[in-house]
């Protein structure tokens, strides 16, 4: 256990690169990762795998009892058991899983495993309200955007990388649509905190960010930041 836990939080739009920075990020610092992002998937997954409707929120609520959520410290994620890492990232899972972080009893729900994670380690935490709602006294907060160009290619590329097929145009509106569900939902919605750096990472590639993200924690913190 850390004498002193850090907590780092990184909020931001879709595909705004929050997840990368923040595992590089963790891992150079020896802090934990934690993809709050693929918590609301693997949730939706198991929404859609029973055959429910992810746009009822009454019937994606009432199975919150029986859906068991692993971060594995290898990047894998469970559900139920079941390794989904690569399911979670589908498009049908994309489209959807922004509903399902919308409904106040689910965010709860998983608010309450992610608060337990950072009381006795440093982490370092990515979504959409972790400064503002999750973590409202991180000793880091920042909020990472990028144009929804930039943001919908790289989520392409990466779909490509990992063999899901998708278009561009696809990954767009779905960056698109995204942006206005978290933006607009009625609890904890996506806003940065008073308190909050903003970053564009628009201009920046993935190494740029992290030394960015980097001098932030260390000016933040007072934090030594190793060569890497």
């Amino acid at each position: 256990m850390d004498k002193h836990p850090i907590a780092v939080a990184i909020d931001g739009p879709a595909a705004a690169g929050k997840s990368t920075i923040a595992k590089r990020v963790a891992s150079i610092l020896g802090f934990t990762y934690i993809d709050t992002g693929a918590m609301y998937r693997a949730f939706t997954y198991a929404v859609i795998k029973r055959g429910l409707d992810p746009q009822d929120e009454k019937a994606s609520c009432s199975i919150i009892p029986e859906v068991t959520i692993d971060l594995l410290d290898d990047g894998r994620v469970l559900c139920c058991g079941e390794d989904v890492t690569k399911q979670i990232r589908e498009p049908l899972v994309s489209g959807n899983v922004s509903y399902i972080a919308s409904y106040k009893d689910i965010r709860l729900a998983l608010v309450d495993i992610q608060r337990a994670m950072s009381k006795s380690k440093s982490v370092i935490m990515d979504g959409r309200d972790i400064g503002t709602y999750v973590l409202p006294d991180a000793d880091v907060k920042i909020f990472q955007i990028a144009s929804v160009e930039t943001r919908a290619e790289r989520r392409y590329k990466e779909n490509m990388e990992k063999g899901i097929p998708t278009s561009l145009d696809d990954v767009i509106a779905d960056v698109k649509k995204r942006d206005y569900i978290d933006s607009h939902r009625a609890f904890a919605p996506l806003r940065p905190a008073a308190d909050s750096v903003e970053l564009d990472t628009s201009k920046l590639d993935i190494d740029q960010v992290v030394e960015e993200v980097l001098k932030i924690i260390s000016a933040k913190t007072g934090l030594e930041v190793p060569c890497h």
